[in-house]
């Protein structure tokens, strides 16, 4: 299986990290190594002095598909949950100073939390599917599919011009405002339409 992520798919992220907007969506790959599932801790690599989260909604792909039409997309996914996309903040300013790239990163290991998913069917307004992180307690960042500057649909028509997706594959499609550096003992809570998806420390 692959994950795929999307940057900068939220203005006010976009904002807050002086960014361009995008004319089609900002696509990078993590390797499945960079999974972390169960609610198993993180723990703080040696290589970086600013590990930093950002909450995003994820889909799992559920069928095969290649050059998907964006009005046939929804039938590619029917779970959808939430995750973290860390990120060595100080890794990927000195890589992208000399303009080089960054995949060491975003794509360490157990650089990409993953909760429990919920179906599909079960959720009234897929147009609307709210999402938040808690760090140790404190809300930091909201997201809604409302926000998105590139829908689910969009998103998964596009990479599949590119890259064959599978079943089990996960896409993570970008994060709001409010991305920050996480430290050795926070807890972190991530949750869709309320309910806690995913519930893990930094160690």
């Amino acid at each position: 299986m692959k994950i795929i992520c999307i940057g900068l798919n939220y203005l006010d992220h976009i904002g807050e990290s002086d960014s361009t907007t995008p004319s089609s969506p900002v696509v990078f790959i993590k390797p499945d190594t960079a999974l972390l599932r169960k609610n198993n801790p993180f723990y703080y690599p040696e290589f970086s002095n600013d590990i930093q989260y950002e909450a995003e909604l994820v889909v799992k792909v559920n069928r095969v598909g290649k050059h998907i039409e964006k009005r046939f997309a929804s039938r590619y996914y029917s779970e959808v949950g939430v995750g973290i996309d860390f990120t060595a903040r100080d890794l990927q300013r000195e890589c992208r100073s000399g303009g080089l790239p960054w995949e060491i990163a975003k794509g360490f290991d157990h650089s990409a939390p993953v909760g429990r998913f919920l179906k599909k069917d079960e959720i009234d307004d897929t147009s609307n599917i709210r999402f938040q992180l808690d760090v140790n307690g404190k809300t930091v960042q909201k997201g809604s599919t409302l926000d998105m500057i590139f829908s689910i649909d969009e998103i998964i028509s596009y990479v599949s011009r590119f890259f064959t997706l599978k079943i089990g594959d996960l896409i993570f499609t970008g994060t709001p405002a409010g991305a920050g550096s996480v430290q050795v003992g926070d807890r972190l809570a991530a949750s869709v339409n309320g309910e806690v998806l995913l519930d893990f420390t930094v160690k």
